[in-house]
């Protein structure tokens, strides 16, 4: 019981500090990719990759103990976890589902935990891992939910998430509860980021209409003609700052120009030099001087290939792109692991002799 509550508190603690980003793009071969950074400017937060066999025992925590719902794993996961093993933040199941929680503050709200429920009870923070493990598309999940047979619960008050679920269809939802009812709304724009509200935040690329890719065009004044300084003057006034609403505009505008590659991998190292753009460096969330030792805020950065069944990922401390393909594990007989992201905590480099 006190690990779990130590675990529940350093994950409460760390996801206060989280700006994460998400975008999604389609290759032309139809290949679907779902990518994100995760941050954490407070603390350095341990990653893991978990691997979860089909018919494995689970059982979610509740805000008292590991005493919630339990289920059975229908389909084989792979999923990036953040301070504990069970709290998946981003990942994929054999059928091509893929989930992942993004912080949430101020606007979400969960129903409250009652006791005699608890059998019933799913925790917030392990909603990924029952989603993934349970349902094959979208639709199941939104059906599943909307049921209303088990009962979303907030394990800290300070966590609060929301969701985004996509198939490989290519069909993405964000899931929001607040005020303990369930919404979930279409995501056409491809985005996600923080608070507020996702409807907010499409109402709010409204107020960038001007914005155009290219260059703007020269202007006559008076007796002067008014000029572009530079390339990409037509994205002028795009918001540059790490806050969850600048974000969202920025990779909104990112991803609507960005060009379509012709396949899969293509597009997986497409989303890898898009998200570049929101490392979030360390000491800018910070007063002068009071940043932790760490090399950044975003912590790691995933790209998930839905169609192809992979998961990509690089860390703060190795930039060398890893992956895991689903494809070449057999889910019947490998058993649950768990592994850190980074074996060893240090950056490679590549000596080029000169000859």
């Amino acid at each position: 019981m006190k690990k779990i509550i130590l675990g529940v508190v350093a994950m409460s603690n760390a996801i206060v500090g989280m700006a994460c980003t998400g975008i999604s793009l389609t290759a032309k071969d139809g290949s679907y990719i779902q990518a994100r950074t995760i941050e954490g400017a407070q603390m350095d937060l341990p990653g893991m990759y978990v691997v979860i066999p089909r018919g494995e025992e689970l059982q979610s925590f509740t805000p008292m103990d590991a005493n919630g719902m339990k289920f059975v794993a229908k389909y084989g996961v792979v999923g990036l976890s953040v301070v504990r093993e069970e709290f998946i933040a981003e990942g994929i199941n054999e059928k091509g589902l893929s989930t992942g929680l993004f912080f949430f503050p101020h606007y979400g709200s969960y129903l409250p935990f009652v006791e005699h429920l608890r059998e019933k009870t799913m925790g917030d923070l392990q909603l990924n891992q029952w989603m993934l493990t349970q349902f094959a598309t979208v639709d199941e999940v939104i059906t599943a939910i909307q049921s209303g047979e088990q009962r979303i619960v907030g394990l800290d008050n300070e966590a609060v998430v929301h969701w985004r679920i996509g198939d490989a269809t290519g069909r993405q939802v964000v899931m929001e509860i607040v005020n303990g009812k369930v919404h979930f709304y279409e995501n056409s724009v491809g985005v996600i980021t923080n608070s507020p509200g996702f409807e907010w935040h499409l109402t709010n690329l409204n107020n960038y209409v001007n914005l155009q890719p290219g260059d703007a065009q020269s202007q006559p004044m008076s007796k002067d003609t008014l000029q572009p300084l530079g390339g990409n003057s037509g994205f002028l006034g795009l918001p540059g700052d790490a806050t969850p609403p600048s974000r969202f505009v920025r990779a909104a505008f990112f991803r609507a120009t960005s060009p379509m590659r012709d396949n899969g991998l293509e597009t997986v190292w497409q989303c890898f030099h898009l998200l570049n753009n929101f490392d979030v460096p360390i000491g800018i969330e910070h007063p002068l001087g009071k940043a932790p030792n760490m090399p950044s805020a975003t912590q790691w950065t995933s790209v998930i290939d839905l169609t192809n069944r992979k998961v990509f990922y690089k860390t703060a401390y190795n930039n060398n792109i890893r992956c895991i393909d689903l494809k070449t594990i057999d889910f019947k007989k490998i058993k649950y692991q768990v592994h850190p992201l980074d074996i060893e905590k240090k950056q490679p480099y590549e000596m080029v002799e000169i000859h």
